[in-house]
């Protein structure tokens, strides 16, 4: 456990040397993505024969456009953390140092969670004002629970790390698996857009498959805390109603549980099957 902190140390420490050195790209990355943002809700929130008064700051529907925004960031967030593992491990090994970290006393798992841990971190953080300034420009409105919303996105990386981990041990054994894993981190981009209460009942086969996915449940839940306030109407009728007795924070609960065992074991299969035949640092 003191191996696992002094490598989350270690991660802070060269993420904020880097942050410090390469302080215009961060912030040229914030611009461009707040533009990117504004432009993509002008696009498909607002009437064509309102578009001009949409770009002076007047949207039609403020909460359809958090919904979108707030998608978008969830959609970015597993992008980049199921990311970390696919490309982290491939450049490692066109360096040549996955090997080492193999050899590790903390071992190649232990690593790559210290890593991922200080990188969600920070893309939350930096997420979280991107959130933050594109809701006040739409006109919308966000609402902080500080209990159940660190609960959730603590849940969500959880949840992600698993898949991370499945992606990983992909890298480990089949070395080139770019476009295989650009898929799926696509489709978990998308998943976390469209992500609505309203689909999860249309069908019973589409709302299993859709809880059997490992972001549906943890955008809604987000979305029901900072969007709805945890307030459902049913018949004109506003009742408060926590995220914690949510039937998508149960179904979260179950899918962290599912995919973390199962992309933690089959990392540690692929490793182990990656070491046996003499192809864990090869590129």
């Amino acid at each position: 456990m003191r191996g696992f902190f002094l490598i989350i140390k270690a991660e802070i420490v060269r993420s904020f040397i880097i942050a410090r050195r390469y302080w215009f790209r961060s912030l040229t990355g914030m611009v461009i993505g707040y533009g990117m943002l504004m432009v993509m809700i002008a696009g498909f929130m607002v009437s064509r024969d309102k578009v001009e008064t949409a770009l002076a700051g007047k949207f039609d529907d403020p909460t359809a456009a958090t919904n979108f925004v707030l998608g978008f960031i969830i959609g970015m967030f597993a992008f980049s953390v199921v990311g970390m593992f696919t490309q982290g491990l491939q450049g490692m090994a066109r360096t040549g140092v996955l090997e080492q970290l193999c050899m590790s006393p903390h071992g190649l798992i232990t690593n790559f969670l210290a890593r991922s841990v200080v990188g969600g971190v920070s893309t939350v953080l930096s997420s979280s004002l991107m959130v933050w300034l594109v809701t006040a420009t739409v006109g919308g409105k966000l609402h902080f629970d500080p209990v159940s919303l660190p609960v959730l996105l603590l849940l969500t990386f959880i949840n992600l790390l698993g898949f991370g981990y499945m992606m990983g041990g992909m890298v480990l054994v089949f070395k080139h698996v770019g476009e295989v894993a650009l898929l799926i981190r696509m489709a978990l981009f998308a998943l976390a857009i469209m992500a609505r209460e309203e689909l999860m009942h249309s069908s019973f086969l589409l709302g299993a498959i859709m809880h059997a996915l490992p972001i549906t449940d943890a955008a809604i839940c987000i979305k029901y805390v900072l969007i709805q306030d945890q307030v459902r109407v049913v018949n004109d009728v506003v009742t408060q109603v926590s995220v914690f007795r949510h039937e998508s924070f149960y179904f979260l609960l179950a899918s962290c549980v599912f995919w973390t065992a199962t992309g933690m074991m089959c990392f540690k299969m692929m490793e182990n099957w990656s070491r046996a035949k003499g192809t864990l640092g090869s590129y």
